[in-house]
């Protein structure tokens, strides 16, 4: 059978010659029209050859067609600019958030200075701490400088340090795992802290002053964390489910253990290990915040050189190989990271929750999960969460002060179930 002239063009435009042409068209015109010649074709030096568009690839309706370039053949790419303007926009976002941050967490500690049962006017906090720095202001009566600057303000610095430390393990611990549900307490850290804590307390340890308890939860944080992380090991590699599964069951062990110092303590001691696991800025003075300001800065100061590494580690393992990120390496450098920090911060302040598990997500609503951002401004939102915690804790219920570890538990427990129904219900379940 004999096909028409446009149908045989189409299936065979590499044909012979005049082959199927119409009559009274040339065979070099059936050709021409078939496939378009090499000349046609033909491009300039380091030009891509150009083709006409294809039916699918018409110009839609209304649209004007795309530039092209000069001497390129590729139009340009809109994606690009699209990407450059959200990258400025989060970058404008996530300066104004640490800005604001910044100045609550300022009015926060001037507000929190001078509250209490001695009521100091802000002006007077002011006034008081430019005269300190020698920058004029003038200093208060005996008693609201004693007031002031050996009982407010070490608690309100230690709050600081504390939620720093804490906000920032935190958001450490959900990148190493991936997971948006770790904190600190995951590894085992918290628990072993607090199991050093009780010891001391229940054997009536002293061989350290008043720094004792303080000296052996920090140790027992650091020893927990370490027997976690070489338990979990295999064949040169800890795998994140093992690590999580070895954290609760040395979480398991060391609650035991501080039952059983608990039974055998006398009344006076279970006071005092109740209300250390409560979590308090009670005690603090100037010697705490000196011993925790080291571990302290050191960890802040770490963080944030880990946060390129950690978006690459959101990938996933095998993807941040590729990209040679040493994934076991990191993960160690990171869990000591927390570990400095936690264990210092459990060590002066108690068991305090959700600070490490909430902070990150608060973030991350706001601004995304880049790590950049991430880092930094958890340890600035932990440290205006505890600061302010602090100050709730003992105006509302005075004369009497509520265990900080239980404020925070409170308002978090409901926040955190209303965070998960929000993300169930956003993502459509879990599955």
């Amino acid at each position: 059978m004999t096909l028409p002239y446009d149908a045989e063009a189409t299936a065979a435009p590499n044909g012979p010659a005049g082959a199927g042409c119409a009559p009274g068209r040339s065979p070099q015109g059936a050709e021409r029209t078939a496939a378009p010649s090499d000349t046609e074709n033909r491009s300039a030096p380091g030009e891509t050859p150009r083709r006409a568009p294809g039916p699918t690839e018409a110009t839609p309706p209304g649209e004007a067609p795309e530039a092209t370039a000069p001497g390129s053949g590729a139009a340009p790419d809109p994606a690009k600019p699209a990407a450059g303007g959200r990258r400025g926009r989060r970058g404008r976002k996530a300066l104004f958030l640490t800005l604001a941050l910044v100045a609550t967490l300022v009015l926060l500690a001037v507000v929190s200075a001078g509250t209490g049962a001695y009521r100091i006017p802000t002006a007077d906090v002011l006034a008081s701490a430019q005269h300190r720095l020698g920058l004029g202001g003038a200093p208060l009566d005996r008693v609201g400088e004693s007031v002031l600057w050996n009982v407010r303000l070490p608690r309100v610095v230690l709050a600081l340090l504390v939620g720093a430390s804490l906000g920032c393990a935190g958001a450490l611990m959900q990148g190493v795992f991936g997971n948006p549900l770790a904190e600190p307490g995951v590894i085992g850290i918290s628990a072993g802290a607090a199991v050093g804590a009780v010891a001391a307390i229940g054997l009536g340890l002293s061989f350290f002053g008043n720094w004792t308890i303080t000296v052996c939860a920090f140790v027992a944080g650091l020893i927990t964390v370490s027997s976690v992380y070489l338990l979990s090991r295999n064949g040169g590699k800890t795998e994140v489910v093992t690590l999580i599964l070895t954290g609760i069951a040395v979480n398991a062990f060391a609650g035991a253990l501080i039952g059983l110092f608990v039974f055998f303590a006398d009344s006076g001691q279970v006071n005092q290990i109740t209300f250390w696991q409560l979590g308090s800025l009670a005690q603090a003075t100037w010697p705490k915040v000196l011993a925790v300001l080291p571990c302290a800065v050191a960890g802040l100061l770490a963080a944030p050189f880990y946060a390129r590494q950690l978006d690459l580690l959101s990938l996933g393992e095998r993807p941040a190989r590729h990209l040679g990120i040493d994934v076991e390496r990191l993960r160690l450098a990171l869990i000591l990271v927390v570990a400095l920090l936690t264990a210092a911060a459990v060590a002066v302040a108690g068991v305090i929750t959700f600070i490490g598990l909430l902070v990150p997500h608060l973030l991350r609503m706001a601004n995304g999960p880049g790590h950049r951002f991430l880092v930094p401004g958890s340890a600035l939102a932990g440290a205006v969460v505890l600061v302010a915690g602090d100050l709730a804790a003992r105006t509302l219920a005075q004369p009497a002060e509520l265990p900080l570890g239980v404020l925070t538990a409170l308002i978090g427990s409901p926040f955190f179930f209303w965070l998960l129904r929000r993300t169930r219900r956003k993502q459509g379940g879990w599955a």
